[in-house]
């Protein structure tokens, strides 16, 4: 369908390797051609870029595998299904407003049931502005998170991590919803089938390198189907599997 990949690390880097690697799954290693998109933390706030083509025919995706420089990516190659149309509207990742945050979205799989369950909500915290499956349910992530923000200014207490992992597993019973998420603090990681994790440390530095498949030679690890990971300055900070009560670890 789609593949996904993400950086958390305790500075600012460039995770060219990684990038490059993820840019040749948009049409040369994989079939992911119907569009990509980067959102990064650059100065305090997410920047972001995406097009409709394939990722390895795009010169910018191109440039920017070597000129990002910044400590929270998400990354998306997008094999258009639900719809099955190129356009920028429906390209990840999404950037939506939430809570006094701006936050951004990526997924890979098929949950068309979301669609339908954004629109029985009102009022609604997040708008889709496209037509995407994929969108829809971020939203749905975001209206269960405004519950969990309010009065709370940030992601700090175990039972955000707790209403994320609840929302995850509900959304999830539509179909296939492996996903990443930010607040721009944050990289938020679950997955519902296949996801790795390529976790560095070296003296004070950490990183953590996140993709649907590995894209180097290095010990990438999978994910357990079910698990929400919770990433801060290349450090896991907080873990959730299979159910929501299932907690370990602290949101800090």
């Amino acid at each position: 369908m789609c593949e996904l990949f993400g950086w958390n690390s305790t500075e600012a880097a460039r995770p060219e390797r990684y990038l490059r690697a993820f840019r040749a799954r948009g049409g040369a290693t994989a079939d992911h051609v119907d569009g990509w998109g980067l959102a990064w933390l650059n100065g305090g706030a997410f920047r972001l870029e995406k097009e409709p083509v394939p990722a390895v025919e795009s010169e910018r995706f191109g440039s920017l595998c070597t000129d990002v420089e910044s400590a929270l990516v998400i990354g998306h190659v997008r094999k258009a299904n639900f719809p099955a149309v190129r356009s920028l509207a429906n390209t990840h990742p999404f950037l939506h407003e939430c809570c006094g945050a701006t936050w951004a979205f990526a997924h890979n799989g098929l949950v068309p049931g979301a669609v339908e369950r954004l629109r029985a909500l009102a009022p609604h915290v997040c708008e889709a502005e496209g037509d995407t499956d994929s969108e829809h349910a971020f939203c749905l992530v975001l209206e269960a998170l405004s519950g969990c923000h309010a009065g709370a200014g940030s992601m700090q207490r175990a039972a955000c991590v707790d209403t994320l992992a609840s929302a995850a597993h509900t959304i999830a019973a539509f179909g296939k919803f492996n996903f990443l998420l930010s607040d721009g603090e944050r990289l938020y990681a679950y997955c519902y089938d296949r996801l790795y994790a390529l976790e560095r440390a070296g003296g004070q530095e950490r990183a953590v390198a996140i993709a649907t498949q590995p894209l180097s030679g290095e010990p990438w690890r999978a994910f357990e189907p079910g698990e929400l990971r919770v990433y801060r300055g290349g450090s896991l900070v907080a873990r959730a599997v299979s159910e929501a009560e299932q907690l370990e670890g602290v949101a800090s």
